[in-house]
């Protein structure tokens, strides 16, 4: 395990993942800026915490080594220059454009220890924490009732998004919507500057600075030879057609990219909200995007080229050929019955995290999905979500594997 980041498959035993703890900033919600913050709801964070540490002990009770990204942060950032650095380009992309308000959140920040920063950071700065002595613009003596100069990151615990690992490398994403796009800027850091991801360098399979959007709940790596990309609300084909031709002229194993092309609304999210791998020939799905799904292929051309087909066979045929297999099973969420699909799938029924071959971690609530699953053959450890489901992500969308075993 020499080398820190390595995920050949979505279903290799767990070796290594990357969670975020729900921290203040889930506090910061309030019902008038829940849309743009990209929440449905507001989590009682003392008990989302307790479920998401929940979370973190069945990985780690399963022989997985858990690291948070805020910890990784505050590492890298405990040096005052890369330190200084960062807050530089933090306020630049929260779009701080006053000068005598940036040097005042920036001094305000300061005078945090690095992990207090860090956690001020993801929690949003109010405006009433700062004061500016001599303001210097007509924005600042403007009225808004907009109560934050730095907004809330409640989305962080979704740590699957900002950043994918495929094979020895990383996609270092650009997000798609506003509230999410200064995440990745923590994990470039940690990529950057860590040790644990620099001795030896990790590749980069995409770049956030690059124009398209790409987010990790649409990457899923199927095989050492075979990924699968969602385009969707939130990934867009320019984007995959990069990580394609990075892969593909990057000495790894990877010979095809299949292209999910799932509707572009917020209720199919990303690919990994309505369709998840959890055994050798078993994935689950949501009924709901069985009919309007199309699939294409990205292979290796000539010159450093790539080629294209749509693929018209089922998806369960793709996927058997993909994986040279005989047949794979599509597990319909809540069963395929309506009112139990659309009620499951609200909660992430389809969102599963597999650990191991044929064993996965799931919300209780989806109990019928769940159920479904046990009589497939499926080991499946449930976690309590109250709260953690009102951010609307489940088990894999809660965690960034590093390393698994190949199988």
């Amino acid at each position: 395990m020499n080398q820190f980041v390595n995920v050949t498959s979505e279903i290799g035993k767990l070796k290594r993942v990357m969670l975020h703890r729900p921290g203040y900033e889930v506090e910061n919600l309030v019902p008038e800026y829940l849309g743009r913050l990209l929440f449905d709801d507001i989590p009682f964070l003392k008990i989302a915490q307790q479920e998401h540490d929940k979370f973190a002990q069945v990985l780690r009770e399963n022989g997985a080594e858990v690291y948070y990204l805020e910890e990784l942060v505050t590492e890298v950032l405990k040096d005052e220059k890369i330190k200084n650095e960062f807050l530089d380009e933090f306020l630049n992309e929260s779009e701080i454009t006053s000068h005598s308000l940036k040097e005042a959140l920036k001094g305000y920040l300061l005078g945090f220890d690095t992990r207090g920063m860090v956690d001020k950071i993801m929690a949003g700065v109010r405006k009433k924490e700062v004061e500016i002595k001599e303001p210097t613009s007509l924005v600042e003596l403007m009225f808004d009732d907009y109560p934050f100069y730095l907004d809330p990151m409640p989305n962080l615990y979704f740590t699957r998004d900002p950043g994918a690992s495929i094979g020895n490398g990383i996609t270092l994403n650009k997000m798609r919507m506003d509230a999410r796009k200064r995440e990745t800027l923590f994990l470039k850091y940690v990529i950057k500057y860590n040790k644990l991801f620099n001795n030896p360098e990790t590749p980069l399979w995409y770049e956030r600075s690059m124009p398209f959007a790409l987010e990790g709940g649409d990457e899923l790596v199927l095989s050492d030879k075979v990924v699968a990309i969602g385009c969707s609300e939130r990934t867009s084909a320019e984007a995959i057609e990069i990580v394609a031709k990075n892969l593909f002229n990057s000495n790894t194993s990877f010979e095809k990219v299949l292209v999910f092309e799932i509707p572009k609304c917020r209720a199919f999210m990303h690919l990994d909200t309505v369709f998840t791998m959890v055994d050798y020939d078993k994935f689950t799905i949501h009924p709901g995007i069985q009919g309007p799904l199309s699939v294409y292929e990205i292979t290796k051309g000539a010159n450093n080229t790539l080629k294209f087909k749509h693929n018209t066979s089922p998806v369960d045929r793709i996927l058997a050929d993909a994986l040279n297999l005989s047949s794979v099973e599509l597990i319909q969420c809540g069963g395929g019955d309506f009112i139990i699909a659309g009620r499951e799938q609200w909660n992430d029924g389809s969102n599963t995290l597999a650990i191991a071959p044929g064993v996965v971690v799931t919300y209780e609530r989806n109990y019928v999905t769940n159920e479904i699953l046990d009589k497939k053959g499926i080991k499946v450890i449930s976690i309590p979500s109250s709260e953690l489901s009102r951010g609307r992500g489940g088990p894999r969308c809660m965690s960034m594997p590093l390393y698994r075993e190949k199988i």
